[in-house]
């Protein structure tokens, strides 16, 4: 069988030795690719060894004794690694009260707002009443305002209500923001109100239409929601401070400032606190980051 000859200018050339040039070619596209995936994984990696340095500092300085961190070398790792800076946190303040404060404080916030959040977003998206888009806008409005702006007032009244030093002052005043009432809004609104309108039809109230139909469908809006506020909620400091005065209802970013004294050893134990602490918010992030990703994406684009 003859083969195929293809004309170039005045050089004849088979159709092998076409494919040995497109394969050729093929896997020197593969190698660029390879290497510049490769250039953008090694990148990445020093850029988060940047970012990361001192948080991975902060770790390998829990693990020093005292002595091997005031010195004239610059001791990056700790030569004789000992627990015993943990146990002498855990010793010298009740950390693990002020913890459980805290998951219980940012636990319930994170909670009330989910729910006072997507009631109200509900109310906005589906509901038809007088006046729905002014009191949108004043709700939305409220966002402008810092929080320092009214930290005297709200104290002043939890005072008159015998509230401070409780668990209830720490969790009421958050159990709803406007934050959150617009992240649900907005993904309420990529719904279309025929399934309200066939709801309805069908004798379904309207908690049940939340409950059981809007809720399953919005995981992504209430994931992104929870892992935002429970970090908000758990890194609080200014409020815990001033409406709290005892070691039993001190949360963990107030209680951790109980481990600084005039002593050199007390910043290795306050670093040692620090590493503990910080680990619940940052595996709360690691494990829902794709949820919150996907949240914020999802309530950003409609259809």
């Amino acid at each position: 069988m003859e083969q195929t000859m293809v004309i170039k200018g005045r050089k004849r050339v088979s159709r092998e030795e076409i494919i040995k040039v497109q394969e050729k070619a093929n896997r020197k596209a593969m190698t660029v690719r390879r290497v510049r995936t490769g250039a953008l994984i090694a990148a990445n990696v020093l850029v988060s060894l940047f970012v990361l340095l001192p948080l991975l500092y902060a770790v390998s300085v829990a693990f020093m004794p005292p002595g091997e961190l005031f010195t004239t070398e610059m001791n990056l790792v700790p030569r004789q690694p000992t627990w015993d800076n943990f146990r002498q946190a855990l010793v010298k303040i009740p950390l693990v009260r002020f913890v459980c404060n805290s998951f219980i404080t940012a636990g319930l916030i994170t909670a009330g707002q989910i729910i006072s959040c997507s009631l109200a977003a509900f109310s906005f998206s589906f509901l038809e009443f007088k006046g729905k888009n002014a009191l949108f806008m004043l709700v939305m409005a409220t966002m402008m305002i810092p929080g320092e702006a009214t930290i005297i007032s709200n104290y002043l009244t939890v005072s008159r209500w015998n509230w401070l030093d409780s668990y209830q002052v720490l969790i009421v005043p958050y159990l709803t923001s406007a934050m959150g009432i617009f992240l649900f809004r907005q993904f309420y609104k990529s719904f279309p109100i025929s399934l309200y309108e066939s709801a309805k039809i069908d004798g379904c109230g309207n908690l049940r239409f939340i409950f059981r139909i809007l809720l399953p469908l919005t995981k992504s809006a209430i994931g992104a929601m929870a892992v935002y506020t429970f970090i908000n909620a758990w890194n609080m400091y200014m409020w815990p401070l001033l409406v709290t005065g005892s070691n039993e209802m001190r949360t963990v970013q107030i209680g951790i400032s109980m481990l600084n004294s005039v002593d050199a050893q007390s910043i290795t134990l306050m670093i040692a606190g620090v590493v503990m602490i910080i680990l619940p918010s940052i595996s709360i992030f690691i494990l829902g980051q794709k949820q919150l990703i996907r949240g914020m994406f999802s309530g950003a684009v409609k259809g």
